[in-house]
């Protein structure tokens, strides 16, 4: 079992970046598959990147693949969510979850989940 936190959310101007971080505390956290999701207002929950426990693989949604980019130190137990060239319409909470079930995207398939960070772009 995990727990989940997420930092690194703000405001920022169009164009900019921002890094979310995802730490998390228990054990053997090298064997979970960590993904971020995000939610923006009146929408669905959806999948935006993910790495799997040791790190070699890594999977990305078309929408945001060459704006993002996940990794993790499993030394610090953190995954990280490098955002570039953001956008009005990337303004969500993202959040983070995990599972010991390997790279899926399903939501269903994550067992634990972050409370979330706001990440709110300007135009």
């Amino acid at each position: 079992q995990v727990q989940l936190v997420e930092s690194g959310g703000g405001l920022v101007q169009a164009g900019g970046s921002l890094r979310l971080s995802c730490a998390a505390s228990g054990r053997a956290f090298y064997t979970y598959t960590v993904a971020w999701f995000r939610q923006a207002p009146g929408k669905e929950r959806e999948f935006i990147a993910l790495i799997t426990g040791g790190g070699t693989a890594t999977s990305y949604t078309d929408d945001l693949k060459g704006r993002v980019t996940i990794s993790r130190d499993n030394d610090k137990n953190t995954v990280d969510l490098q955002m570039n060239n953001l956008r009005p319409e990337d303004t969500a909470v993202y959040g983070c979850a995990a599972n010991q079930r390997g790279p899926t995207t399903p939501l269903s398939s994550y067992d634990y989940w972050g409370q979330g960070t706001q990440v709110t772009v300007s135009s």
